[in-house]
């Protein structure tokens, strides 16, 4: 008897009388619904893109380093150059370091340092690694630098910029530079080069560098399939809601036509 309850009392609810009766309630309960899967959808898209970059990256390790010709060869074709591994031969430009900020290691904030890596075939932005930084502002510390002709290997990340409240300014002469995050069309201005699309970070085998632990992947996948599932229940939760809101609507409307008759 209860199921034929509810499901009499949903009819009316759905019924074409009601549904025009109420049509903002209606739309506003779809759209925030619409909204909670499509959530729910891009969460689980970029679950799976990160288990194929995952899945990527460890091929990628057992493969040899290529070289910068073939990376171009590969970027002319419009095929994926993210996380390839990458041998370079060449000399780093001295005295000009670039100092990624707010860039926490151990629980110790401090700075990624970046230097210009210039070689015959072209010039690559490169991440040595992380170095401690200090509570005072005016402090910036000193960065070795590194002589003469020397080859390194690491691997290719595409920059993903993320969202500034200002533009950043860059200050010709100044170095070393603070940075927020690295624009490489207005860094290549600053060095007054071509730069290649990509930073280049250096493999933790070399004897070159900083502190390295690179984090390809910051979310795993596993808790973007969290998220997901997350989204996906408030969905379900809020047509529930809406709909149980629509049968008590309903049942108090019929009560009052009831009575007045």
């Amino acid at each position: 008897m209860l199921l034929i309850n509810v499901f009499r009392q949903l009819q009316q609810v759905l019924s074409p009388l009601f549904l025009a009766k109420h049509w903002l309630w209606v739309i506003f309960t779809l759209l925030v619904f619409g909204g909670l899967i499509k959530l729910s959808h891009w969460q689980h898209q970029r679950a799976q893109e990160k288990s194929a970059r995952l899945i990527r990256i460890a091929e990628y390790s057992q493969q040899q380093a290529l070289s910068l010709n073939e990376l171009a060869v590969l970027q002319k074709r419009n095929e994926q150059i993210n996380d390839l591994p990458l041998a370079l031969t060449g000399q780093f430009i001295q005295g000009q370091s670039l100092l990624l900020d707010n860039q926490v290691h151990q629980g110790q904030l401090g700075y990624r340092v970046l230097q210009l890596f210039v070689t015959d075939f072209g010039n690559v932005l490169v991440n040595l690694g992380w170095i401690k930084g200090s509570k005072n502002r005016d402090y910036i510390p000193e960065v070795t630098d590194f002589h003469g002709r020397i080859s390194i290997t690491g691997n290719v990340r595409l920059v993903e910029l993320g969202v500034m409240l200002t533009p950043q300014q860059f200050i010709q002469g100044q170095w070393p530079q603070r940075i927020q995050q690295i624009e490489l069309d207005k860094i290549a201005e600053l060095y007054q080069v071509e730069l290649m699309p990509f930073v280049l970070y250096l493999d933790q085998e070399q004897n070159i560098g900083f502190t390295k632990q690179w984090q390809p992947i910051v979310m795993p996948p596993e808790k973007h399939q969290a998220y997901a599932f997350q989204w996906f229940c408030l969905a379900i939760a809020w047509l529930i809601l809406m709909l149980t809101l629509a049968v008590k609507v309903s049942s108090a409307a019929n009560s009052s036509i009831a009575s007045e008759e």
